[in-house]
């Protein structure tokens, strides 16, 4: 098994989760943690580089040497202990272990981390801890007990610590191994760097006893004024959850079942979320125990033929791809002025719509975009060279559509799930892929379903998409280089694109790469003018392709990746930015914002 294993003891909440009646709908996730009681785990924590796991396979059998996760203390002169986090240098918690020690730039292995903190158990609240993302196996202890393991390098998870906390100073130990592996969701072979670490927010998070765990909020498919959905109380079964929305003089009773599961619809006037007028309605869940607090927007997404349409309106989706690198500093990007810088540079860009590839971004990301008015692709690192027959890795990768979807399904602004980037095409990887949509779709079925794929060229400078998974999806997204890996920009107003299906045409990449301020002729390579030449060329091929809905050329800002090797050049960067790891803007920005704008 590779889900979140849980070693305390849960009580009510395993139950429930294992005996509700629509289990497809039940995650081990608490929704909304932003709208929680929190205490920050953030800060300063202590760490011990492991490179031979001496911590974890410790050869002493002592019980009081044995694992460095009891954290020990040379209590006598004579007494052996070969560890000490007390005296161990310190990480910054959010924050990757590579760009904040120069020594640890390119380490892939094992890290233990040590935070010590103050609880006070109440007889009335039950206690979890919630990271948002550990990169990328996280082995976690409490008071020296293993209390849980995660796999999964972009995935929220959340432990019950109930049982587990004692009165005064407490001490969490994790061991975070972000080596890559062949069974993994995403496998060895990557193109961006690979950010070891606790990358994301920690808190505790306080419930009562019986809380509201979960719950989707969004309109009915195929309605504009039917507001649909479920809450799912944790604890015990046969309660009453009110839902209220006091703009819409909304107040909604939902009596949940022996489970704490329930469901609910009913008709308002709301006024429809869009890009050009983000509203949040603020809603209201409250139960005899509990009160959990959110923002939410509502609107339609179809498709038609080969259109999107928005609120019953033809959308094209002028996009941008961003990975979570940070701006204007080395390292992840986590927090909420990151978000807000990257999302700001798209709007400048003119976009409305963000491709968040290759992985589940923060939270911070998603909740900041849907605020902004920025639509949004999210995905999950199912890439390249997935082990398309390994049982464990569906397993992982269907997981990771449970954290997704778990965590992000309130969020208005996602418009498109995405199953994969750039698969290779095999009967075992179509087999696998239909699995993960059909997944997707029994998880949620207001949005659509979407892969990036890649093009076909076939004779006579026809291009198309030839891939049986578009058959199984919403779009035809697909990933193309005319113009830098395929022939040199000039091909680009030589090809025409052909597709055999009726649905909308999405390019989920496009692009080529550029050196900041390294200038030359148009034909010259790394060149600013090249990739200038490179995008005016794309874009008016994409102006006569039939049926284009959309595109979020590659990529926003230049990141790090140890396959770009190319001295004075790349210098392990990929280039293909829009702008550089210094937040300036190449002369290709301009020529998406000029474009984009047209379309006002």
């Amino acid at each position: 098994m590779r889900r979140i294993l849980f070693f305390a003891s849960l009580g009510l909440t395993l139950c429930s989760l294992a005996s509700a009646s629509n289990s497809s709908n039940i995650y081990p996730l608490i929704q909304n943690v932003p709208g929680r009681e929190l205490q920050s785990l953030d800060g300063t924590w202590k760490y011990i580089l492991d490179l031979y796991e001496l911590g974890f396979y410790n050869y002493r059998m002592d019980e009081d040497r044995n694992g460095w996760f009891r954290d020990a203390h040379a209590n006598r002169p004579e007494d052996l202990v070969e560890y000490n986090f007390d005296t161990a240098p310190t990480l910054h918690v959010p924050g990757d272990w590579n760009t904040q020690k120069e020594d640890l730039l390119n380490f892939e292995g094992n890290i233990w981390y040590r935070r010590q903190f103050e609880c006070h158990p109440d007889a009335g609240k039950r206690r979890f801890i919630h990271f948002d993302a550990v990169n990328y196996e996280c082995q976690v202890y409490l008071n020296g007990r293993k209390i849980g393991v995660h796999e999964g390098g972009f995935s929220p998870f959340n432990i019950e610590i109930t049982d587990r906390v004692q009165d005064g100073t407490n001490t969490l130990i994790l061991k975070v191994d972000n080596r890559r592996r062949l069974e993994g969701v995403p496998t060895v072979n990557t193109d961006w760097h690979n950010y070891g670490g606790i990358t994301r927010q920690v808190n505790v998070i306080s419930v009562p006893k019986v809380f509201i765990r979960d719950y989707f909020i969004q309109l009915k498919k195929g309605t504009s004024n039917i507001v649909a959905g479920w809450v799912q109380m944790d604890g015990a079964g046969n309660s009453t959850v009110t839902i209220e929305i006091p703009e819409l003089k909304v107040k909604q009773q939902v009596s949940t079942d022996a489970d704490g599961y329930g469901t609910f619809e009913f008709k308002c006037k709301p006024t429809l979320w869009s890009p050009d007028n983000p509203k949040l309605y603020a809603v209201k869940l409250s139960s005899d125990s509990d009160c959990v607090e959110d923002e939410i927007g509502l609107r339609t997404i179809e498709t038609r033929g080969k259109e999107i349409y928005l609120n019953g309106n033809k959308l094209f989706c002028r996009g941008i791809s961003i990975h979570e690198e940070a701006p204007l500093r080395p390292g992840r990007a986590w927090s909420k002025e990151d978000a807000a810088i990257l999302l700001g540079w798209a709007k400048e860009m003119n976009c409305n719509f963000v491709r968040l590839a290759h992985y589940q971004h923060n939270e911070n990301m998603i909740r900041t975009a849907e605020r902004m008015g920025l639509l949004v692709w999210s995905e999950i690192p199912c890439y390249w060279t997935i082990q398309w027959e390994n049982e464990g890795t569906l397993e992982t990768a269907q997981e990771q559509i449970d954290a997704m979807i778990g965590r992000d399904k309130n969020r208005t602004n996602i418009i498109i799930w995405s199953i994969a980037n750039e698969t290779p095409i095999s009967e075992p990887r179509n087999l696998f892929l239909r699995k993960l949509a059909d997944k997707v779709r029994s998880m949620d079925d207001t949005r659509l379903v979407a892969a990036a794929m890649e093009k076909k060229e076939l004779q006579g400078g026809v291009m198309t998409l030839d891939d049986p998974m578009s058959k199984y999806l919403d779009v035809l997204s697909f990933n193309q280089y005319v113009g830098w890996y395929d022939g040199l920009p000039e091909k680009c107003d030589r090809v025409h694109w052909e597709f055999s299906e009726d649905k909308p045409v999405f390019i989920s990449e496009f692009g080529g790469g550029a050196l900041q301020g390294y200038h030359g002729p148009e034909n010259q390579r790394w060149t600013e003018e090249f990739q200038a030449d490179l995008y005016r060329h794309s874009v008016k091929m994409l102006e006569n392709m039939e049926g284009l809905s959309g595109c979020t050329p590659w990529i926003l800002t230049d990141f790090r990746s140890p396959r770009r090797v190319l001295t004075d050049i790349q210098d392990g960067y990929n280039r293909k930015g829009l702008i550089s790891d210094r937040g300036i803007r190449k002369a290709a920005f301009y020529i998406m914002k000029d474009w984009y704008g047209s379309f006002k």
